[in-house]
């Protein structure tokens, strides 16, 4: 079990989180608490740049949702980069990979947030 760790840091599309380590029942609640903490602007992005996840069981996947919900409360749009294979099969399998745009890194997907895509 790895310990979560999330960094924030501000783009010019909007915020990105880096989730580094396990996304599981023990740690999903401090992704949440996060996010109640962000301040998103309509029209911004929100990027959760999955690179370094370890692992990502059902309580990560609803924290995931959660971002994806706050997002569009706020009016913002919300993308995930970076996603490891395991974690993408099961967003496949479940079918949030239609709700997520799914990008190959942040610069990616603020780009083509930039660009409208």
């Amino acid at each position: 079990m790895s310990p979560l760790k999330i960094t924030t840091r501000d783009t010019a599309a909007g915020p990105v989180l880096e989730v580094l380590g396990d996304l599981d029942y023990a740690h999903a609640g401090e992704l949440r608490d996060l996010l109640t903490t962000l301040t998103l602007q309509p029209g911004q992005l929100l990027v959760l740049d999955l690179a370094g996840m370890d692992f990502c069981d059902s309580s990560g996947l609803t924290a995931l949702i959660a971002a994806h919900q706050q997002a569009l409360a706020a009016h913002a749009g919300i993308a995930l980069a970076a996603v490891p294979a395991n974690t993408l099969r099961v967003l496949r399998i479940v079918g949030l990979d239609q709700i997520f745009p799914l990008h190959p890194d942040s610069e990616t997907a603020a780009r083509d947030s930039r660009q409208g895509s």
